[in-house]
């Protein structure tokens, strides 16, 4: 039997993700890759994969894939529940599928974003060194649709499940670090602002930035309006567009900006921002 998963349902949007393809700014290609990579880099763990293989990272559920052969399936992030032929299953533990079963992932019930892993890992083509899904450039494999039969790899190991794996928890209040600079010297006391203001997601974030709500940065009056010459951006950097709202780049943001960066939230703190579902509030703590 082929090594295969065919997609049966997407839910709202179910992407092909790996560690993403970092190193390549200079060619105006962002670094990609899961968001939240903690949660994908413990699915492949659990399956037998080496970390950086590919998976599936899916928003808000709704992903259903079937088995071409037997393999060993895991489903990480926040607390999601999890089927095979609409037989309740474990999820952040192996799970067995035999050919033909088919996996259900549902809505989480908190956060935005699970990972399922593949025995083998999933192997469409590479494009500069990873499989990912880049949402800004278009690099990389479309959007999953239904029908879409996915090529997995043979097992390099054996499935490692663990007595306990407590799913994260996303809360609804958010407090996150930002290192000030480049650009924190446009704003009038940045890290007070920063700091006073509890900022809400908004329902337009995505991959490339976690959009956020709230009473606009002011800047220093001698900076009002002035312009900014494009320059280099990091994943996590903080920028603030014209409207004073800033901006959280995520893994598939843009490799420069024309906007002041007050800041950058380290990358350790990025998975997190990734799992904040709209609404959710934010203290940024300069």
């Amino acid at each position: 039997m082929t090594r295969t998963l065919t997609v049966v349902a997407t839910g709202p949007l179910a992407l092909i993700e790996d560690l993403g393809r970092p190193g390549n700014a200079h060619l105006g290609v962002p670094p990609s890759g899961a968001l939240d990579t903690p949660s994908l880099r413990l699915a492949n763990r659990l399956v037998g994969n080496q970390e950086d293989a590919a998976g599936i990272e899916c928003v808000l559920g709704g992903l259903a894939v079937r088995a071409g052969a037997s393999c060993t399936v895991a489903v990480t992030g926040p607390s999601v529940p999890v089927s095979v032929n609409g037989r309740g299953v474990d999820s952040h533990a192996p799970v067995h599928l035999r050919a033909g079963e088919v996996v259900e992932v549902g809505s989480p019930y908190a956060g935005v974003r699970n990972y399922l892993a593949v025995s083998g890992g999933i192997l469409v083509e590479p494009q500069l060194g990873s499989r990912s899904t880049d949402v800004l450039s278009g690099i990389g494999p479309a959007p999953l649709s239904v029908g879409d039969v996915l090529p997995v790899g043979t097992p390099v190991g054996l499935p490692t499940g663990e007595d306990a794996v407590p799913p994260p928890s996303p809360g609804d209040y958010l407090t996150v670090p930002v290192l000030l600079g480049p650009r924190d010297d446009w704003f009038a006391d940045a890290g007070a602002q920063l700091a006073s203001t509890i900022w809400s997601v908004s329902p337009e974030s995505n991959r490339v930035g976690l959009r956020l709500l709230g009473d606009p940065l002011r800047r220093v009056p001698e900076l009002e309006g002035r312009e900014l010459t494009s320059e280099g951006v990091v994943t996590g950097a903080v920028q603030v567009p014209a409207s004073g709202r800033p901006v959280i780049f995520l893994a598939d943001h843009p490799t420069t900006g024309g906007y002041p960066v007050v800041g950058v939230v380290p990358v350790r703190h990025l998975a997190v921002l990734a799992q904040a579902r709209p609404g959710t509030r934010v203290r940024l703590r300069g």
